[in-house]
């Protein structure tokens, strides 16, 4: 559907290569022959290039003052040739974009031979932090394509060999997408091979479990940065509905003029490129257009929590360096008690109604005063959102070289274990991750079910989070989506209600809002009958709750797994299975997935381990520090989770608990995740939590928090029941009834303010 419609708009703006293009394709490809053969003298373990990366070494950077730009190699602007260059710009910013994209393409001799003189002459960055980031980045490039070519088929390396070569021109795109055609059918017919590998390889048993015609790989990135993703999108899609809230719609066209807008605004401020920008508010039809402004002007998105307490924002953007904020009104104050220890020099606050039209003055009444939600604050200096906006619109925009190795995102972990730490998600990153998802949803429809033209996706987590970020903000507008966005999801009667007001077909959730929508007696009127599939995350995804969902919606909920530092999707279940797993389900196309010891040693298939991640998703590391990246990241590539799990047979991965939170008792370890889905089949429980507690004779004893859904609930029937389904070192020997649990914003519960 967008891909034919990008298609044509790619093949009507390319244009014909020239003899010189084509000569100097030729030295391309022999340069990036040449350099990856010395990447491998070098000695570095990592070369093993997947075709989203073949060539990697002819590519090279254009000198520029940036240092941030000045410390990346040749190797970091390996996927910026592409498509960029050819496509049409519908606008004259989009041409400037496109030719932005474009310049970053070593099209000719000179650029291919500046990669050498490059490397020797740089200097070292301005900012540290930039710099280990750099160094990251070249690291985590070359950690994801380790060991992947144990996973081909020599058909399909032949045909990406090719197929990188011609993608490193305009002239070569067509020929490109033929190729990955090919190569998308290699893919798919060595896949027993590469599930089993050769002696000393890697087993990925996960592949014998993919469905026909769904690649094994993501194959070469066709766009050069996530921009050049979402204009396309716009471009394609125009007067469709991308995003709507609280009745107000904005088109894809809309979605391009107001960032383009916004762009120019925060350019006109003296912002440079790599900047970080902290976005601080919930899902409203701002976000969308201040995210896709800041990636579009070249800065690095910062995502915050809205409801953080002043001491949180501080650290995060004094961690981040951020220079400037996006805010909601609703959250000033916290700004205002934080923001005098940090950098942050431009500060524009919105208002709820600014993008809702002449509706947008009532909403702003309500909020201010009926409801009170807008506590007083001052920020001397700050720009209201409407008025940059307007300031924007006659300023020039020059758009930025954006490139697959440049930063996109800061996206800080929830802190729920420990001080937050920014991930550092790379344009390459969440473009894999955005493509990987994409090719997984296809699962869905194999069964003859028929794909929507127009999907409406309803968007209840915070897009704040990566979850949502990826899956709906940037997977849903590449596939042309209408997302529904959800401000206040805890409001339940108001989300149901709007939920009966369109015919989605996807809808992503975690296991507390499920359980909350199922005891609502308004969510089991509405109709299902366009729903397609359930996306599960952000926890573990309880039988009980499942089984009642499918029972409803007629649907199943389909579970997957990820974290901030994979962007986050790294597994996931078919969307065409019927019943419930239990597991996470199989690594997605070009991710690696082990289990390992302690001593990060692969244990068999069907024991308890860590589960490790590798692949294009991957984070580059951890800003602004090093040692807790090393600590992270292992030398093969592997990302340690922290999560145990166990993998099956057929490539299915079962979390047993987090590492962290495991219960030692006796000696044997206890995972709280278990006693928690017992006690959720029980009639009487609404919520339940449980977590470790010192004991003078075991060392820990398991505690449970519980909230009734049963009044009448006593501590002996929780006991008795647990009697009845655990063996005895797994019952818990405390019951403490709450009439709520602890949770982060999204619904995770947290165990460590119940310890």
């Amino acid at each position: 559907m967008a891909d034919a419609t990008a298609e044509n708009t790619r093949k009507s703006s390319a244009k014909p290569a020239g003899k010189a293009e084509a000569k100097s394709r030729s030295r391309t490809a022999k340069d990036a022959s040449g350099s990856a053969k010395a990447k491998t003298t070098a000695g570095n373990p990592a070369v093993k290039a997947t075709t989203a990366e073949a060539g990697q070494g002819a590519k090279t950077a254009r000198k520029k003052p940036s240092s941030t730009t000045a410390t990346r190699g040749a190797a970091a602007k390996a996927q910026t040739s592409g498509t960029a260059g050819s496509r049409s710009r519908a606008a004259k910013d989009g041409s400037k974009e496109a030719a932005a994209a474009a310049s970053t393409k070593p099209a000719s001799k000179r650029a291919t031979r500046s990669s050498s003189k490059t490397a020797t002459a740089r200097s070292p960055a301005e900012n540290p932090a930039e710099a280990k980031m750099a160094a990251s980045a070249k690291a985590a490039g070359a950690r994801a394509s380790t060991g992947k070519k144990a996973a081909r088929g020599t058909t399909k390396s032949s045909v990406e060999s090719i197929a990188a070569a011609e993608a490193r021109s305009p002239a070569g795109q067509k020929s490109t997408r033929k190729t990955r055609a090919a190569s998308t059918s290699a893919k798919t017919t060595s896949r027993k091979t590469a599930a089993k590998s050769p002696a000393g390889a890697m087993e990925k048993p996960w592949l014998t479990s993919y469905p026909e015609g769904i690649p094994t790989e993501i194959g070469a990135f066709q766009h050069s940065s996530l921009p050049d993703m979402l204009l396309e999108a716009c471009r394609t899609f125009g007067d469709r509905p991308a995003f709507t809230c609280m009745g107000k719609t904005i088109s894809f066209t809309e979605l391009e003029k107001a960032s383009r807008d916004f762009a120019a605004y925060l350019q006109s401020k003296g912002l440079q490129k790599g900047a970080r920008v902290a976005v601080m508010m919930p899902n409203l039809l701002q976000y969308p257009v201040v995210m896709m402004a800041v990636l579009r002007a070249g800065y690095v998105v910062v995502n915050v929590n809205p409801l953080y307490t002043p001491r949180e924002l501080e650290h995060q953007l004094r961690d981040s360096g951020a220079e400037a904020i996006v805010i909601l009104e609703n959250f000033a104050k916290t700004v205002q008690a934080s923001i005098g220890k940090t950098d942050v020099k431009h500060v524009v606050v919105a208002t709820m109604g600014d993008m809702l039209g002449l509706k947008g003055h009532v909403v702003n009444l309500v909020v201010r005063r009926v409801k009170k939600l807008v506590p007083a604050w001052e920020l001397p200096g700050h720009v209201p959102f409407r008025q940059a906006l307007r300031e924007g619109a006659g300023a020039r925009f020059s758009p930025p070289e954006v490139a697959l190795d440049d930063l996109a995102f800061l996206q800080y972990t929830g802190g729920t274990t420990g001080v937050a730490k920014g991930a550092m998600l790379l344009h390459r990153n969440v473009l894999a991750n955005v493509i990987q998802s994409e090719i997984w949803l296809q699962t869905a429809y194999l069964s003859g079910r028929k794909q929507p033209e127009r999907p409406v996706f309803i968007c209840v987590l915070p897009l704040y989070h990566i979850y949502a970020m990826t899956v709906n903000a940037m997977t849903g507008v590449k596939l042309g989506a209408q997302n529904i966005l959800i401000t206040n999801p805890r409001d339940l009667p108001a989300l149901v209600k709007e939920l009966g007001k369109y015919e989605f077909n996807v809808f992503v959730g975690l296991n507390t809002l499920f359980n909350a929508l199922l005891n609502n007696a308004d969510f089991q009127k509405l109709d299902f009958k366009h729903l397609d599939f359930t996306l599960g995350g952000g926890m573990a995804v309880q039988r009980s709750v499942a089984e009642r969902w499918k029972k409803l919606t007629g649907q199943t909920i389909s579970e997957g797994y990820g974290l901030s530092e994979t962007s986050p999707v790294a597994t996931i279940n078919r969307l065409d299975r019927n019943e419930f797993t239990g597991t996470i389900g199989l690594p997605l196309p070009s991710t690696d997935v082990t289990i390992r010891d302690d001593h990060g040693r692969d244990v068999k298939l069907g024991e308890v381990g860590e589960i490790c991640i590798r692949g294009p998703q991957v984070m580059a590391g951890y800003w602004n520090q090093p040692e807790e990246t090393a600590k992270a990241i292992m030398p093969d590539g592997f990302l340690k989770t922290g999560d145990m799990g166990i993998m099956d047979e057929t490539g299915h991965i079962r979390i047993v608990d987090r590492k962290k939170d495991m219960i030692l008792v006796s000696g044997f370890n206890v995972y709280p995740n278990e006693i928690e889905d017992v006690l959720a089949h029980h009639p009487g429980v609404l919520e339940v939590a449980a977590v470790g507690v010192p004991d003078e004779h075991s060392g820990e004893a398991p505690k449970v928090f519980v909230v009734k859904k049963d009044p009448a609930l006593t501590e002996k029937q929780i006991l008795d029941y647990c009697r009845e389904n655990l063996t005895g070192y797994k019952r818990p020997k405390h019951v403490e009834f709450r009439s709520e649990l602890p949770k982060t914003n999204v619904g995770k519960i947290l165990r460590r303010e119940l310890r």
